[in-house]
């Protein structure tokens, strides 16, 4: 079952349980998955939601943050509910160690010597490690790679 489906199917539950506040977040992620196929005219495979879904995660994050700051913590703790029922459709994540590993993996295999390499491995890190990390980490961990011993 393909992870569109897994989440239709979840939907569904979310309805038969009158789970509303599930039922708006998944029928929001759904959404934003239709909407990048009738944009793009293709089909979602797994590493398309993914995507959409860590996009989520992240504007879900910056909005806690914002109402953090705001001292709205009513609308914080909406955001952080919705963020829980997110996060349930990503992958397993990598630790910080195994990130840094990849990325010095990569860099080794790249030959990339410094800051002016960034570009080039971070493609490449992107390329390998999309959705199973988070990238504000990855990118953390290339910048510490490339940096001036």
């Amino acid at each position: 079952m393909s992870l569109k489906d897994q989440i239709t199917e979840d939907m569904k539950t979310a309805m038969r349980a009158k789970d509303s506040e599930r039922l708006g977040t998944i029928r929001l992620l759904l959404s934003a998955c239709k909407q990048k196929e009738v944009d793009e005219r293709v089909v979602l495979d797994d590493v398309a939601v993914v995507a959409i879904v860590d996009k989520l995660i992240k504007q879900r994050k910056d909005s806690i943050t914002a109402f953090e700051s705001a001292n709205r913590q009513d609308l914080a703790d909406i955001e952080a509910r919705e963020l829980k029922v997110l996060e349930v459709y990503l992958p397993v994540r990598l630790t910080s160690d195994e990130i840094t590993a990849a990325v010095n993996a990569i860099v080794a295999d790249l030959g990339a010597t410094g800051p002016g390499d960034m570009g080039k491995v971070m493609g490449a890190v992107k390329a390998q490690l999309s959705g199973k990390a988070d990238m504000g980490l990855v990118s953390a961990a290339v910048k510490a790679a490339l940096a001036p011993k």
